[in-house]
């Protein structure tokens, strides 16, 4: 693209330094899917240890709620944060969520259990901000998707199974309850402390050098190191903030509205999908959460990164998964629960998760969030998407289980449907094709002075 000075960067091969950084990113978003699920994993032990014979809705609520509004709080705040730098800030993040994660070991009561899950939540939310923005501003353009999507949308479900198998193992092993609990939702910190010197090690993206931090020369340095070739970095972007903001608004927001609706299917229908099917099947829930991450989740997720979400594109990946879930949860609501035959429900509720992965890797993964803002807004943009998920999950985890009671399982599966169904629409009517083009070029973001020799 003519003035596009970040061309070197676009069209490098994908390279060892991508699977590095998808390493380096996307631990965070492992994190992300190991503390959100261990803790349901281990809630009955926990209130054993606490003595509390069952949570009232309040303490349900906060309990459940608390990470996800530590998630909207910590996006918003390092959004604004990244506007200053991107490694600036990055591994403070995994620190917060390290801290937060590991302190849960020691708590005496629910009460303070709760607030450590608010603060692994504000790690996490910051993560979802830094992260993809780092990962996508460091990508090429024709792999961009591949490297969001196996960051992210493939290391949220890698969290979650490595949950279920620590706390299967400690079964196993024998491990008293009041231990095993704090061991599994202290082992939340372990990639997230691991992983902070790597991220401390990561280049502030050229991007962000060359528009906001108005440092062309080490912007170039960034380009030569990445991609091999010599390339002189544009110029800094010095429109107002509110400017750009209010060209681009529109598409921010649509993503985060999407993002609001893939969560407010997501969450409900992986919350209470599984208790309606395993117990019929003679399975406990952590043994079939675990057969359908292996089974359904965790391929198509990988399958869908590396084939198709660049080479079909995220609008046809997002608005035909919603359809096709769509369709299969009116299908799991007409056999009302477990029916007769426990297997084809089995398999139904796996192939929902199957196409649920399109949407995951697109809206899920913030893709939208970080490719539809140019680099002057990209991490406040990225955080009112964020923002837009997490308020869809502490939606879905409040409103389901109430209309569940008072409507029946095979009427609240058709909301669901309807919910999917909207998703599709308002995908195919909100948001442009992003896949295989510049981030420059999505978002019109070639200035005056591009091509000009750097200050």
């Amino acid at each position: 693209m003519a003035g596009n000075d970040f061309t070197a960067i676009d069209e490098q091969p994908f390279q060892r330094f991508h699977w590095r950084a998808i390493v380096t990113t996307g631990l965070g978003v492992f994190c992300d899917g190991y503390d959100l699920s261990s803790v349901a994993l281990v809630l009955p032990l926990v209130l054993t240890s606490f003595g509390v014979q069952s949570l009232s809705s309040y303490e349900s609520g906060l309990l459940a709620s608390s990470a996800l509004v530590g998630a909207a709080l910590g996006a918003i705040v390092f959004g604004f944060l990244g506007q200053r730098g991107r490694k600036r800030f990055y591994g403070l993040d995994v620190f917060i969520l390290g801290v937060g994660a590991l302190a849960q070991a020691f708590m005496p009561n629910l009460a303070w259990l709760i607030v450590c899950r608010f603060i692994l939540g504000f790690g996490i939310g910051a993560d979802y901000v830094l992260s993809p923005v780092i990962m996508a501003e460091h990508s090429n353009r024709r792999d961009r998707g591949r490297a969001l999507g196996l960051g992210f949308g493939t290391m949220w479900p890698l969290g979650a199974v490595a949950a279920l198998i620590l706390n299967l193992a400690l079964d196993r092993a024998g491990v008293s309850h009041d231990l095993q609990w704090r061991i599994v939702l202290a082992a939340g910190a372990v990639p997230a402390l691991a992983v902070l010197y790597f991220r401390r090690k990561m280049p502030e993206t050229a991007r962000y050098l060359a528009r906001l931090g108005s440092d062309q020369a080490e912007a170039s340095r960034v380009i030569k190191e990445i991609s091999g070739k010599e390339q002189v970095a544009p110029r800094a972007d010095q429109r107002a903030f509110s400017e750009v903001f209010a060209t681009h608004a529109r598409r921010i927001f649509a993503a985060a509205l999407l993002w609001m609706v893939f969560d407010l299917v997501v969450y409900a229908a992986v919350l209470f999908g599984p208790s309606l099917i395993a117990q019929g099947m003679g399975l406990t829930p952590v043994k079939f959460s675990l057969l359908i991450n292996f089974i359904f989740v965790l391929p198509a997720s990988i399958l869908m990164s590396w084939f198709v979400i660049d080479h079909v594109g995220r609008k046809p990946l997002q608005v035909w998964g919603f359809v096709a879930s769509s369709a299969l949860l009116v299908v799991f609501a007409g056999m009302g629960g477990p029916g007769t035959s426990t297997v084809l429900a089995f398999a139904v509720f796996g192939l929902f998760n199957v196409t649920m992965s399109g949407p995951g890797l697109v809206s899920g993964a913030g893709v939208f969030g970080v490719e539809l803002a140019p680099t002057r807004i990209r991490t406040v943009a990225q955080s009112i998407t964020v923002a837009g998920g997490r308020i869809g999950a502490a939606i879905s985890g409040f409103a389901f289980p109430l209309m569940f009671g008072k409507i029946g399982e095979a009427a609240a599966m058709l909301v669901l449907a309807g919910l999917a169904f909207l998703g599709a629409i308002l995908t195919y009517l909100l948001v442009p094709e992003t896949s295989r083009r510049s981030l420059e070029e999505i978002n019109l973001e070639v200035l005056p002075d591009d091509g000009a020799p750097g200050a």
